[in-house]
C-alpha cells in the first residue's frame, strides 16, 4: 500500500539562514591586494578598488559595505595582512554576508590559510566569490575547486621563492654586497648600489670600537651613546647591548663581507635561520671601503674572546680591569676612589678581595701611574729582543696554530655523521616496511645512535679546538704587527700597546709585577720608588 508523503518546502537558506522569500539585500564587501609597491602594481591596486566598488554598487540585491585592501603585502601568509584580517573580523562579527575577490591567488597563496579562512567564514554564514575562477564557496564543488586552485597558487609562490633565492645566491657567488642601509650604521648606498662610507655615522662606529678597546662593556657603551644623544641605527634613542655587539663583530666594518649568514627555511612563513653550514656562505675580502682597520677589528675580536674566557664577570671600569691580578688570592684588582669628597681625591687600584677573606691579602695598592710606568719598563725589555721574539712567534703560528689536521678531521666527522644519519633513516624505514625481530632492530638502532653521538661529540670538541687555535693565531698576529710598529724605545704610555701586547699583569706582595705578554713571554719588574 503506497505511503502518503508530503513535501514541506524549505523556508530558510541553509547557508545564510535568511528566509527564502526574503528580499533583504546581501551585505557585500570586496578584497583587493597587490604584493609589491611598484608603480605598475599601484595602478593595478587602484583599479581593483574602483572596479569592485562599482561592481558591487550596481547590483540592486547587494548592499555595499567596503573594499578591504592590502598594499605591498605578500599573499603567502595572512599574519601581517591588516586589511585581510580586518575583513575577516568584520565578517565574523556579522557585518558581511558575501566577500568578492579577484581570484584565489589574490585571496591567499597558502593552501592552509585559504581553506581555514573559507571554512571559518562558512561556519558564520559568510560566502566568498572568486570572480576569475567563478567559484562560490557555498557551492557543493566550491571547496574542492578552492583546494586545487590554492595548491596551484602555493606552488607558484614556491617557484617564485626558489627563483629569488637562486638570484640572491648568484649575487653572493659574484661577491656583490648589499646592506640594509636604513638600519646599518656607517654606510649608505652609492652609485651602482656599491656601499660608501657615511662619515657622520662612521665616527659613531669608530667611537664604539674605541670605547670597547678602552675597557668599556657593551652596557657602558650604550650609556655613553645615550648621554651623547646619539641615535641607534634604527633612529631610536635607547641603545641595546645586542646592537653594540653586532657592530663590534660585523666584518663589514673592516671592508670584508660574509654573505648568507642566514637563510629562509620556509617560503610560506618567511622564517629565517642562522646558517650553520646548511647552505653555502661566501666571504668577500675588500668588497667595500673599511671604517675600521683590520688590526683594530682583530683586536676587538680578541678582546671579546678574552672577556668571554675569563670565567668570571668582567668589569668595564678601565682597561686595567680584568688584567691586573692579585698574586696572593688570584682575584682581580679593582678601581677605588680615595678622598672622593675633598681636594686629595685620587684613583687607586687594589685587590677586590683584600679585606673579604679570612686572611688579608698582602699585595700593595697601586696608582694608575705606577702600573703604566712598570708596564713601559717591561715593554722596552720586550722590544730589546724584538727580532728573536717575532721569529719565535712566526714559528709558533706555524706549529701551534696550524689547523690542517683539524680541518681534515672535521670533514671526515661531517661525512661520518651524514652516513650514519642515512643508515638510521634506512633502518627505521626497513623496520616499518618489513617484518623483523624487534630485539635485533633495537640493537642495530642503538649501535647507530651511539656511533652518531660519538661522532657528534668528537666534532664538537675538534671544532672548539680549531676555534681556539684561530683565536690564538689572531692574538699572536696582532702581537707581531704591534711589536713591529714600535720604535727602539717607547717613552710614553699607550693604551693600545697595553691591549694588543699584554695578557695579564700579576702583582705580588713585595710590590713587583710580572707582565705576561700574549706570546707567552714573562717579564718581572721589581719594586721601586713608585710603589704605593
Amino acid at each position: 500500500m503506497a505511503k502518503a508523503v508530503t513535501i514541506i518546502p524549505a523556508t530558510k537558506d541553509k547557508f545564510t539562514a535568511l528566509p527564502t522569500s526574503s528580499i533583504q539585500k546581501r551585505r557585500v564587501a570586496a578584497y583587493a591586494r597587490v604584493s609589491t609597491d611598484s608603480d605598475e602594481q599601484f595602478t593595478s591596486y587602484e583599479a581593483q578598488i574602483d572596479y569592485y566598488t562599482q561592481y558591487i554598487k550596481k547590483r540592486d540585491d547587494w548592499e555595499f559595505v567596503k573594499v578591504y585592501t592590502d598594499e605591498g603585502i605578500t599573499g603567502t601568509s595572512t599574519k601581517h595582512r591588516e586589511g585581510f584580517n580586518e575583513m575577516v573580523a568584520d565578517a565574523l562579527a556579522g557585518k558581511i554576508d558575501l566577500i568578492v575577490t579577484k581570484s584565489v591567488s589574490r585571496f591567499a597563496r597558502n593552501t592552509v590559510d585559504s581553506l581555514v579562512t573559507v571554512r571559518k567564514l562558512k561556519e558564520h554564514h559568510v560566502e566568498i566569490y572568486f570572480e576569475k575562477e567563478n567559484i562560490f564557496t557555498f557551492d557543493s564543488k566550491g571547496e574542492l575547486l578552492i583546494t586545487i586552485m590554492s595548491s596551484l597558487a602555493q606552488e607558484e609562490s614556491r617557484s617564485i621563492s626558489e627563483n629569488v633565492t637562486w638570484g640572491q645566491r648568484k649575487r653572493f657567488a659574484d661577491g656583490k654586497v648589499t646592506m640594509p642601509y636604513k638600519q646599518f650604521l656607517g654606510y649608505e648606498r652609492g652609485e651602482g648600489g656599491v656601499p660608501v662610507i657615511n662619515e657622520k655615522e662612521a665616527e659613531v662606529v669608530r667611537l664604539i670600537y674605541k670605547l670597547f678597546l678602552q675597557g668599556k662593556t657593551a652596557t657602558g657603551i650604550c650609556k655613553q651613546l645615550e648621554l651623547m644623544s646619539i641615535p641607534t641605527p634604527a633612529g631610536k634613542t635607547k641603545w641595546n647591548q645586542s646592537t653594540v655587539m653586532s657592530i663590534l663583530q660585523n666584518e663589514k666594518y673592516k671592508g670584508d663581507a660574509l654573505l648568507q649568514k642566514n637563510f629562509t627555511i620556509d617560503f610560506l612563513t618567511k622564517k629565517q635561520k642562522k646558517n650553520e653550514g646548511e647552505v653555502p656562505q661566501y666571504y668577500v675580502e675588500g668588497s667595500h671601503p673599511a671604517i675600521i682597520s683590520e688590526i683594530d677589528f682583530d683586536m676587538v675580536q680578541a678582546e671579546i674572546a678574552r672577556r668571554q674566557a675569563l670565567g668570571r664577570s668582567y668589569s668595564g671600569s678601565s682597561i686595567f680591569a680584568s688584567k691586573l691580578i692579585c698574586g696572593d688570592c688570584g682575584g682581580f684588582y679593582g678601581k677605588k676612589v680615595w678622598h672622593s669628597n675633598d681636594t686629595y681625591r685620587r684613583i687607586i687600584w687594589r685587590c677586590n678581595a683584600k679585606f673579604s677573606g679570612k686572611s688579608k691579602c698582602g699585595t700593595p695598592t697601586l696608582s694608575t701611574e705606577t702600573v703604566q710606568e712598570k708596564f713601559l719598563i717591561a715593554l722596552n725589555q720586550l722590544i730589546g729582543s724584538r727580532q728573536e721574539i717575532i721569529q719565535a712567534c712566526e714559528e709558533m703560528r706555524f706549529i701551534v696554530c696550524d689547523c690542517t689536521k683539524l680541518d681534515a678531521e672535521i670533514d671526515a666527522l661531517n661525512e661520518e655523521i651524514q652516513i650514519v644519519s642515512e643508515l638510521v633513516s634506512q633502518c627505521i624505514k626497513e623496520n616499518s616496511s618489513t617484518q623483523q625481530s624487534q630485539e635485533e632492530y633495537n640493537k642495530k638502532y642503538n649501535r647507530l645512535v651511539n656511533r652518531y653521538e660519538k661522532a657528534s661529540s668528537r666534532l664538537k670538541k675538534v671544532t672548539a679546538d680549531r676555534n681556539a687555535r684561530i683565536q690564538r693565531d689572531r692574538e699572536i698576529r696582532i702581537f707581531i704587527e704591534s711589536l713591529k710598529q714600535q720604535p727602539l724605545i717607547v717613552g710614553a704610555w699607550d693604551e693600545t700597546l697595553w691591549l694588543s701586547l699584554l695578557d695579564t699583569a700579576t702583582v705580588y706582595a713585595d710590590g713587583s709585577i710580572t707582565f705576561l705578554f700574549k706570546n707567552g713571554t714573562e717579564i718581572k719588574v721589581p719594586p721601586d720608588s713608585l710603589n704605593e
